[in-house]
């Protein structure tokens, strides 16, 4: 997958990404996690069909304000902010860091279940949530298993 850049670059990233899985850091794992995405889409021709005509404003943050990023998604480019952005098209609010880590990794993303449990909140169009999961499932399914 990620042929053509840096192994040693590549191999720390993915070893971030799956540190994360073992902690409870969850912006760090957001961030490794949207870092992947970056280095997937500049590098992997099929990865990049999911953003190349896709246009979308997300905002990620946690109730008790541990968790800030947004992330917006045009002209085929990803840029990631680590704070709050303007007009999102979907706002998602976890209830802790924990929560996030659990939703966005979880092998069947139940979003009306984690709403009904009070762990996620959403303003916004669900597809857009639908799609970003897609993505970082795509993108998990493309690591390389260690064994």
């Amino acid at each position: 997958m990620f042929e053509g850049i840096g192994q040693e670059l590549t191999e720390k990233l993915l070893a971030d990404f799956r540190k994360c899985f073992d902690s409870e850091l969850a912006e760090e794992f957001l961030q490794t996690l949207l870092t992947l995405m970056k280095v997937a889409f500049i590098v992997n021709h099929d990865y990049r069909r999911n953003i190349d005509t896709f246009n979308g404003r997300y905002q990620f943050c946690s109730e008790d304000g541990e968790v800030t990023i947004g992330v917006i998604f045009g002209n085929g480019r990803m840029k990631v902010v680590e704070d709050s952005i303007d007009a999102p098209h979907i706002t998602v609010t976890f209830r802790d860091g924990r929560t996030l880590l659990n939703f966005i990794i979880s092998p069947r993303q139940d979003i009306l279940g984690s709403m009904l449990k009070h762990d996620v909140r959403t303003e916004g169009n669900l597809n857009y949530l639908y799609k970003f999961g897609f993505m970082a499932k795509q993108l998990q399914l493309m690591m390389p298993q260690v064994g």
